[in-house]
């Protein structure tokens, strides 16, 4: 029961003892759970230097004896029991933590290297249950599922044990550990189905609703305040120990962190992002993967078959699939302003916990920290899902805090992945939905803005400099990645945009009509190639490259149309507002003539020639001393916008466009959740062993320098290497 190996009596340096306890448990004995054998080796100190072919040899002998020793189910166990007394005596002394942080460090070590390399599509390599003769502690239940005790005390510790220079350590490795546990995801395909095997993210999602907000709490609050690991403990586990002697595990050596690919980046100071954070990092990745996953199980059903009297009644199974509600999901719905919670004003307090959270800060953090693709992630899983929330962020006055790091990211979109143009144009869709946005983007004016590089745009309203980027997106769309969602979405934005318009600036205005001859052009271009292929009889109608080109003839001819729709709204709505626009309509009028007689188009050109003819013929009958300027025309639009009264003008029902989220959204989110996670923490993974997502390790992989950065000698500073999903 309390048998434990002797540590050879020459052996008189902590490193030697601590190798030969490593190796024992990486052996083919197998120890009791009662043994003293566990205590030894989580408090042992540790300062091995071990290559990476050593800690691999270490992990496959690991691998093939966890089947009887099931070590690896005992050291969870320990390490539920290490969380377990962290919790119940909060401020403890540092072996409690030093033995937690050993134990969750060597867990991640090897369950990452079980999972990465199952040969079985149930995992069963990770053994999480003891062997029936297996003595246990006579408080041990040993009907509980190991996986669901795992996860109840790392997740407790993590909601209820605050951060500090004590416990941030054992934060950020619990953090690593949720991480390695979840990866099972990467095992499973694309589409959630009821055979995936993922153990502890199912223990975590059958935890009840106070651990659950209280988990999602503290995850949101670690990414608002940004807490910061103490020097010391990067540099070592000194603070458990006196003086300045080695802490356990300066990482069996820096190689098998490297090895096992964990995210230790504390170790590292990247200056790549003054926001760039471990612990609130590492925090948000946990949490879109929390929030993100779907588990899918069979229901059966068994019915009768009643097609036939005189038969017998045999019962027919019916075999249906559904998705489990998550509650981490949920708890983020439900989360409200720490400093306003409307409910209880209105008498309507929620049922159950309810997350709090101070608002303001974590708008500002947002606003921060958007550069980065996760944090545009979890803001559109605000704004779409939590009302309160996109209710907060409408009514804040200082809306260029979040519209400008959004749009300068869409100006840099040749430098972003297409999933975070698509993030971006989304939430930008969904503020468009709010009339008072609309409005109030308008009235806040930029002195400047020093990113834009094709134009000077100086004193320009936040409404038209969103006007200008939606219409370079599209433009950018048009020539490199011809995707017809995200034409869709930036016309949309526009079309919600319209009504409201509101003194949109003369560069805005150029940039809108020169959008319609593009897309002009482009349609103009389908219908000779459709028309010539047609006529020379080259290829039969019924030919697919015909089918494919007047397909995309009509969308472009739905785009063409939601852009006429647009202007009408400007004209209809603003006209009186935006003499600008009025001006590049009539600068460039003779792009709207080919379309004049278009069946789809015609009503739409009818309004804006009545705004052509009223305009000019007034100014035909206004005499002029010399040439007409640019400045005399616009003078003369501005004073005759006071004499329009629209008389003659069609109404049309008011484009209003609206995002609603895909049935399966999982088939989305789930893989690029673990793209972005592989891409930031620094937790890499074999593969060959990855389904969730095509993996081309040629082209996916690539070093790149953090803002090229260079010392006075020009010397590099640091290089990363990084998967780019």
């Amino acid at each position: 029961m309390g048998a434990v190996p002797s540590t050879p009596r020459h052996t008189s340096t902590t490193a030697e003892a601590a190798e030969y306890l490593i190796g024992t448990f990486v052996g083919e004995k197998s120890f009791p759970l009662a043994s003293d054998f566990w205590q030894k080796l989580l408090e042992l100190p540790l300062t091995l230097r071990w290559s990476s072919y050593r800690v691999q040899q270490a992990c496959e002998l690991f691998a093939q004896n966890n089947h009887h020793t099931r070590h690896l189910a005992k050291i969870l166990i320990h390490l539920s029991w290490c969380l377990q007394e962290a919790v119940r005596t909060s401020g403890a002394p540092s072996v409690v933590y030093l033995k937690a942080i050993n134990a969750v460090y060597f867990s991640s070590v090897f369950l990452k290297y079980i999972i990465e390399n199952s040969q079985s599509d149930n995992i069963e390599e990770l053994c999480l249950s003891l062997l029936e003769n297996e003595p246990v502690p006579k408080d041990f239940m040993t009907d509980q599922r190991i996986e669901n005790l795992l996860m109840h005390n790392v997740l407790t510790f993590l909601g209820s044990i605050d951060v500090s220079p004590t416990t941030s350590l054992l934060h950020q490795e619990l953090l690593n550990f949720m991480l390695v546990a979840m990866s099972t995801q990467l095992l499973s395909g694309p589409t959630p189905g009821p055979k995936d095997v993922n153990p502890f993210l199912d223990a975590a999602m059958s935890q009840e609703s106070l651990l659950v907000s209280s988990v999602v709490h503290r995850l949101l609050l670690n990414y608002i305040m940004r807490p910061r690991l103490p020097s010391s403990t990067a540099a070592s586990y000194s603070i458990f120990f006196e003086e300045n002697q080695p802490g356990v595990l300066q990482r069996v050596g820096s190689a098998a962190a490297n090895f096992v690919l964990l995210p230790f980046n504390y170790l590292v100071n990247s200056n790549s992002e003054g926001s760039r954070n471990q612990l609130a990092d590492c925090s948000l990745h946990v949490l879109l993967v929390l929030i993100h996953y779907h588990k899918c199980v069979v229901s059966d059903e068994s019915i009768t078959d009643r097609s036939d009297d005189s038969a017998s009644t045999d019962p027919v199974s019916k075999v249906n699939t559904y998705f489990t509600v998550n509650p981490y999901s949920k708890a983020l719905e439900n989360a409200r302003d720490i400093e306003f919670d409307r409910a209880d004003i209105e008498g309507n307090a929620q049922n159950g916990p309810v997350v709090r959270l101070p608002f303001a800060s974590l708008f500002d953090t947002l606003g921060m920290c958007l550069a980065d693709e996760t944090a545009v992630l979890l803001l559109y899983s605000l704004v779409q899902g939590n009302s309160d929330f996109l209710e907060y962020v409408l009514v804040r006055t200082d809306l260029d805090t979040l519209l400008m790091p959004i749009l300068e990211t869409l100006y840099s979109a040749s430098r972003r992945t297409s999933n975070q143009i698509y993030m971006l144009l989304i939430i930008l869709l969904i503020l468009s939905q709010d009339s008072s946005f609309n409005a109030s983007i308008h009235k806040m004016i930029l002195p400047g803005v020093p990113w834009y590089k094709e134009h000077l745009l100086h004193q320009t309203s936040l409404g038209s400099l969103m006007v200008i980027i939606l219409i370079r997106t599209v433009q950018y769309n048009l020539s490199k990645l011809r995707d017809v969602y995200l034409h869709t979405t930036c016309l949309a934005t526009l079309a919600n945009m319209a009504p409201h318009v509101h003194r949109l600036s003369a560069y805005a205005s150029q940039r809108l009509v020169s959008l319609f001859y593009m897309l002009s052009r482009k349609y103009n271009k389908l219908v000779e190639l459709r028309d010539d292929k047609l006529q020379t009889k080259a290829i039969s109608t019924g030919d697919g490259l015909v089918e494919d080109m007047s397909a995309e003839l009509q969308i472009y001819t739905d785009f063409l149309r939601i852009f006429l729709e647009i202007l009408n709204a400007i004209l209809t709505y603003a006209l009186p507002r935006n003499p600008e626009v009025v001006y590049a309509i009539m600068h460039r009028q003779e792009v709207f003539q080919p379309f004049k007689s278009h069946p789809r188009f015609a009503e739409l050109l009818e309004n804006i020639y009545n705004v052509l003819d009223f305009f000019n013929s007034r100014m035909d009958a206004q005499r002029m001393d010399g040439e007409w300027s640019v400045e005399k025309v616009l003078l003369f639009i501005i004073n005759n916008c006071r004499s329009w009264r629209g008389e003659g003008m069609k109404m049309f029902t008011q484009l209003h466009f609206s995002y609603e989220q895909e049935s399966h959204p999982e088939e989305f989110f789930i893989p690029y959740v673990w793209q972005l996670v592989l891409s930031r923490c620094g937790f890499s993974f074999n593969a060959d062993a990855i389904t969730l997502f095509p993996v081309d390790m040629h082209a996916n992989k690539e070093i790149y320098y953090d803002e090229m950065n260079t010392n006075q000698n020009g010397e590099l500073n640091e290089q990363r290497v990084q998967f780019d999903p």
